[in-house]
């Protein structure tokens, strides 16, 4: 396994792949991979982490909202890994707002996403959790979870005209 900061981008065929389930959360190999995501995802400006990031074809994310220059208005939360993690719509209601990811570096766009969620997923100790998010963070779950799915954002836009450089997008933002 791979002890290095290096995200994997775009085109590397571990991110179109659907990751396998996790059957032990105690395994020396899935702690290892947790550790990676934990030190990856610190070294970066992002607000979450899927193991195929990390080049893991594991099921799990690391949720981790917080105001950074990516994100400034984003809610502040503590870093939160989940296991096996899955959601069910609770609003049909999707609202279309500016997505990133640190495989697609240089890229935003404006992604629609089911504004509240159920989410399950089982934590580090070993217990199942259930939780209602809504907002940002539900977007920030949704995201991480399609990388589970072999999918990133783009595969979300509904136009191509939804999508920015990184460059004007903060022109846009700025203005804004």
């Amino acid at each position: 396994m791979s002890t290095g900061f290096e995200i994997a981008q775009l085109g590397n065929s571990l991110l179109r792949q659907k990751a396998a389930a996790v059957a032990d959360v105690h395994d020396a190999e899935i702690l290892q991979i947790i550790e990676l995501m934990q030190n990856t995802l610190a070294m970066t400006s992002g607000v979450g982490i899927a193991a195929p990031q990390v080049r893991q074809s594991k099921r799990i994310i690391i949720v981790a909202s917080r105001p950074t220059p990516r994100y400034p208005r984003a809610p502040l939360m503590e870093p939160t890994v989940m296991i096996n993690p899955d959601f069910e719509v609770l609003s049909k209601t999707q609202e279309k707002d500016w997505e990133g990811c640190l495989s697609i570096p240089g890229i935003r766009a404006l992604v629609p996403r089911y504004q509240t969620i159920l989410i399950r997923y089982t934590d580090q100790q070993g217990a199942l959790v259930e939780a209602r998010l809504s907002g940002f963070v539900a977007r920030v779950f949704q995201h991480e979870v399609d990388h589970l799915e072999g999918k990133t954002y783009l595969d979300r836009v509904q136009d191509n005209t939804d999508i920015f450089s990184e460059s004007e997008y903060a022109k846009l933002v700025a203005v804004g």
